[in-house]
Protein backbone atom coordinates (compact mmCIF):
# COMPACT_ATOMS: atom_id res chain seq x y z
CA UNK A 1 0.00 0.00 0.00
CA UNK A 2 1.40 3.39 -0.94
CA UNK A 3 0.19 6.87 -0.27
CA UNK A 4 0.40 9.75 -2.70
CA UNK A 5 0.16 13.21 -1.21
CA UNK A 6 -0.55 16.22 -3.32
CA UNK A 7 0.46 19.65 -2.16
CA UNK A 8 -2.19 22.30 -1.61
CA UNK A 9 -2.74 24.49 -4.66
CA UNK A 10 -3.03 28.24 -4.23
CA UNK A 11 -4.92 30.53 -6.61
CA UNK A 12 -4.88 34.33 -6.38
CA UNK A 13 -7.59 36.56 -7.81
CA UNK A 14 -7.97 40.32 -7.90
CA UNK A 15 -11.21 42.21 -7.53
CA UNK A 16 -12.94 45.30 -6.23
CA UNK A 17 -13.47 46.11 -2.56
CA UNK A 18 -17.01 46.62 -1.36
CA UNK A 19 -16.27 46.55 2.39
CA UNK A 20 -12.68 46.64 3.63
CA UNK A 21 -10.95 44.25 5.97
CA UNK A 22 -9.39 40.82 6.00
CA UNK A 23 -10.70 37.35 6.76
CA UNK A 24 -9.60 33.74 6.38
CA UNK A 25 -12.13 30.91 6.57
CA UNK A 26 -13.66 27.92 4.86
CA UNK A 27 -15.72 28.69 1.75
CA UNK A 28 -19.42 27.98 1.37
CA UNK A 29 -20.31 28.26 -2.32
CA UNK A 30 -23.62 28.50 -4.14
CA UNK A 31 -24.50 29.49 -7.69
CA UNK A 32 -27.94 30.56 -6.44
CA UNK A 33 -28.81 34.00 -5.12
CA UNK A 34 -29.93 34.12 -1.48
CA UNK A 35 -33.08 35.70 -0.12
CA UNK A 36 -32.54 37.52 3.17
CA UNK A 37 -36.11 38.00 4.31
CA UNK A 38 -37.53 34.49 4.61
CA UNK A 39 -34.43 32.87 3.15
CA UNK A 40 -32.10 32.85 6.14
CA UNK A 41 -32.42 32.22 9.85
CA UNK A 42 -30.75 35.28 11.36
CA UNK A 43 -30.51 33.66 14.81
CA UNK A 44 -28.54 30.65 13.58
CA UNK A 45 -26.85 31.87 10.39
CA UNK A 46 -28.41 29.18 8.20
CA UNK A 47 -30.12 29.12 4.84
CA UNK A 48 -33.79 28.20 5.30
CA UNK A 49 -35.06 29.08 1.83
CA UNK A 50 -36.94 26.06 0.51
CA UNK A 51 -35.46 24.47 -2.62
CA UNK A 52 -32.16 26.34 -2.18
CA UNK A 53 -29.09 24.18 -2.69
CA UNK A 54 -27.72 25.38 0.69
CA UNK A 55 -30.98 24.71 2.57
CA UNK A 56 -30.11 23.80 6.17
CA UNK A 57 -26.44 24.76 5.87
CA UNK A 58 -24.71 27.35 8.04
CA UNK A 59 -22.79 30.29 6.60
CA UNK A 60 -21.73 31.50 10.08
CA UNK A 61 -18.00 32.16 10.17
CA UNK A 62 -17.50 31.08 6.54
CA UNK A 63 -16.61 32.93 3.37
CA UNK A 64 -19.95 33.06 1.57
CA UNK A 65 -19.43 32.84 -2.20
CA UNK A 66 -22.65 33.55 -4.11
CA UNK A 67 -24.05 35.60 -6.98
CA UNK A 68 -25.79 38.10 -4.70
CA UNK A 69 -29.06 39.06 -3.06
CA UNK A 70 -32.60 38.47 -4.19
CA UNK A 71 -35.92 39.55 -2.81
CA UNK A 72 -36.91 42.66 -0.93
CA UNK A 73 -34.92 45.40 0.73
CA UNK A 74 -35.27 43.39 3.96
CA UNK A 75 -32.17 41.50 2.82
CA UNK A 76 -29.80 43.89 4.58
CA UNK A 77 -31.81 43.87 7.82
CA UNK A 78 -31.62 40.09 8.10
CA UNK A 79 -27.86 39.98 7.46
CA UNK A 80 -27.44 42.87 9.92
CA UNK A 81 -29.22 40.74 12.52
CA UNK A 82 -26.82 37.88 11.72
CA UNK A 83 -23.97 40.20 12.69
CA UNK A 84 -25.70 41.23 15.92
CA UNK A 85 -26.35 37.56 16.72
CA UNK A 86 -22.69 36.69 15.96
CA UNK A 87 -23.62 34.26 13.16
CA UNK A 88 -22.64 36.37 10.14
CA UNK A 89 -20.36 35.09 7.41
CA UNK A 90 -16.65 35.82 7.94
CA UNK A 91 -16.61 37.48 4.50
CA UNK A 92 -18.61 37.72 1.28
CA UNK A 93 -17.61 37.22 -2.33
CA UNK A 94 -20.36 37.96 -4.83
CA UNK A 95 -20.62 38.44 -8.57
CA UNK A 96 -23.67 40.70 -9.08
CA UNK A 97 -23.50 44.17 -7.55
CA UNK A 98 -26.89 45.60 -6.60
CA UNK A 99 -27.95 48.16 -4.03
CA UNK A 100 -29.35 45.30 -1.90
CA UNK A 101 -26.07 43.40 -1.71
CA UNK A 102 -24.00 46.58 -1.26
CA UNK A 103 -26.10 47.73 1.71
CA UNK A 104 -26.19 44.18 3.09
CA UNK A 105 -22.41 43.91 2.97
CA UNK A 106 -21.98 47.29 4.66
CA UNK A 107 -24.36 46.57 7.55
CA UNK A 108 -22.96 43.05 8.00
CA UNK A 109 -19.54 44.67 8.44
CA UNK A 110 -17.54 41.81 7.00
CA UNK A 111 -14.91 42.04 4.25
CA UNK A 112 -16.68 41.91 0.90
CA UNK A 113 -15.34 41.84 -2.63
CA UNK A 114 -16.78 41.62 -6.16
CA UNK A 115 -15.70 41.87 -9.81
CA UNK A 116 -12.98 39.23 -9.48
CA UNK A 117 -10.79 38.50 -12.49
CA UNK A 118 -11.72 34.81 -12.57
CA UNK A 119 -14.84 32.67 -12.42
CA UNK A 120 -15.27 32.17 -8.67
CA UNK A 121 -17.78 29.37 -9.24
CA UNK A 122 -15.20 27.40 -11.21
CA UNK A 123 -12.25 28.22 -8.94
CA UNK A 124 -13.70 28.10 -5.40
CA UNK A 125 -15.36 25.02 -3.94
CA UNK A 126 -17.12 24.57 -0.63
CA UNK A 127 -14.45 23.57 1.88
CA UNK A 128 -11.58 25.49 0.25
CA UNK A 129 -9.78 27.90 2.55
CA UNK A 130 -10.25 31.44 1.29
CA UNK A 131 -8.32 34.48 2.47
CA UNK A 132 -9.65 37.92 1.59
CA UNK A 133 -7.79 41.19 1.79
CA UNK A 134 -10.59 43.42 0.55
CA UNK A 135 -8.55 46.62 0.99
CA UNK A 136 -5.96 45.29 -1.45
CA UNK A 137 -8.62 43.64 -3.64
CA UNK A 138 -7.00 40.21 -3.29
CA UNK A 139 -8.55 36.78 -2.75
CA UNK A 140 -6.32 33.78 -2.14
CA UNK A 141 -7.84 30.32 -2.47
CA UNK A 142 -6.10 27.29 -0.99
CA UNK A 143 -7.29 24.02 -2.42
CA UNK A 144 -6.87 21.19 0.06
CA UNK A 145 -4.14 18.61 -0.49
CA UNK A 146 -5.48 15.08 -0.81
CA UNK A 147 -4.15 11.69 0.06
CA UNK A 148 -4.87 8.59 -2.02
CA UNK A 149 -4.11 4.99 -1.14
CA UNK A 150 -3.29 2.20 -3.57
Amino acid sequence: MSKTLTQPTTITLRGRKVVGGTARAEALVTRQTISGWGGINEREGTVIELNHELHGQSFAGKVLVFPGAKGSSGWSAFFHMCRLNKVAPAAMIFTRMTTKIALGAVVTRVPAITDLDGDVFELIETGDIVEIDADAGVVTITKSGTATQE
